[in-house]
């Protein structure tokens, strides 16, 4: 049984576009996470303001209010198809920062211009990367595939969140960012080597506009989509923040460190979602999917009320492990249950409300930014980590039937 348990683990790979697909979303990852935290620190040390920060954050997820129709376009015309696209506009627009910086003309407003116009597309990398899983691997092996793909986002992170917050101080910000550049090139040519199965197409007179509100009703009328929707946003709203946006602040003025400590603390976030995403792809046994993302959710939110009451840098570090560990548990299942409970020709609009929750986030920024100023930093956290739990309990028991009754095929072994 020793022998066997890590060739299940690693079965996905038998599938050849899965071996194509596992390093473009590897590159892309590294490319998202040097970049945030290259592009975060420079505002915060450019501009001396949380408020640029946090705005600054919310802009790379404004696109999530355009996700459903991305997924409408998947459905239309081939999620292979956006994919490409969107990774192509993701070299383009990094190459024109490099050229800025490599030429000392980079400024404030064009790093916001430029995340403004990544943020339109970005949420929808992820609802296209879980939407060609689902169509490459078999429903028995779903929520492994998830996790595999998670871990490659997760090591990223750990990679890239210190290659990104050394690079600057090493080589300065040209070179780093052309690495950005690079990252997203090799990403573009890797994905379109994915060799997708013919999945349904729309092929209806039906206007993009009525397939989204198709999309919108089908989610509402299914407990479990509509219950796990609404977990995403709450999570994205009350909990993310402290883990994206808010970590420089957290790192410079929170716990006193400097650039090398924000890399730090950003790393330990990603090795613990990795050590989560790992857990999950070599368990001998599935996960009861709808239950392990509300208790996980649950424990995150612990997480965020214990961050309020410490200024230690090296608890600080574990409690960023720990909370990236449970996010996995909570956000893999979370996918799973959304993407077993839809019909394949519906997929591509449901993962897109299901992406549509991410607004979530930059409200949450652009909330928790003016908050700080006004309270300061420990009863912000304390506000949102004690709603944020109370919220997860009300979700648990509103769609208990769907979700938490063992028998719910949220819950399912399958």
């Amino acid at each position: 049984m020793s022998q066997t348990a890590p060739a299940d683990a690693l079965a996905p790979f038998k599938v050849r576009s899965f071996r194509f697909q596992w390093p473009a979303d590897l590159a892309v990852s590294w490319a998202f996470e040097m970049e945030a935290l290259i592009l975060g620190w420079y505002v915060l040390v450019t501009t001396g303001s949380v408020k640029m920060l946090v705005l600054y954050g919310a802009v790379q997820w404004a696109g999530s209010l355009f996700s459903p129709m991305f997924g409408v376009a998947g459905d239309r015309f081939g999620h292979h198809r956006i994919l490409c696209f969107t990774r192509a506009t993701y070299a383009v627009l990094a190459a024109t920062l490099t050229t800025l910086a490599m030429t000392d003309l980079l400024m404030p407003w064009h790093v916001f211009v430029v995340a403004a116009l990544v943020g339109l597309i970005r949420p929808s990398d992820m609802v296209m990367r879980q939407t060609l899983i689902a169509q490459i691997m078999p429903g028995t092996r779903l929520l492994e595939a998830l996790a595999i793909s998670r871990t490659t986002a997760d090591s990223a992170r750990i990679a890239g969140s210190l290659a990104g917050a050394g690079s600057v101080a090493l080589f300065g910000m040209g070179p780093a960012y052309l690495v950005v550049t690079l990252l997203y090139t090799l990403s573009f040519f890797l994905s379109r080597r994915i060799d997708v199965r013919p999945a349904p197409v729309v092929r209806t007179p039906a206007t993009p506009w009525r397939d989204l509100g198709e999309g919108v009703r089908y989610v509402w009328t299914q407990p479990a989509l509509l219950g796990a929707v609404s977990l995403a946003f709450l999570v994205n709203l009350l909990a993310f923040p402290f883990f994206l946006g808010l970590l420089p602040y957290i790192a410079k003025d929170v716990y006193g460190v400097g650039q090398a400590g924000f890399g730090y603390l950003a790393a330990a976030f990603s090795a613990g979602g990795l050590v989560g995403s790992i857990l999950i792809s070599t368990r001998r046994s599935p996960l009861r999917a709808g239950r392990t993302m509300l208790v996980a959710a649950l424990v995150w939110f612990g997480i965020v009320l214990a961050i309020a009451g410490t200024t230690d840098f090296t608890l600080g570090l574990l409690l960023m492990a720990g909370a990236g560990m449970v996010h996995n548990f909570c956000l893999m299942p979370l996918a799973a249950v959304m993407l077993r409970s839809a019909d394949e020709h519906m997929r591509g609009r449901v993962m897109g409300m299901r992406m549509l929750a991410v607004w979530g986030l930059p409200m949450g920024l652009l909330i928790a930014g003016p908050v700080i100023d006004a309270i300061g930093f420990a009863a912000t956290t304390l506000i949102f980590g004690a709603l944020g739990a109370a919220l997860v309990a009300a979700i648990a028991i509103g769609w208990r039937h769907a979700l938490w009754r063992l028998s719910a095929p949220a819950n399912g072994r399958g």
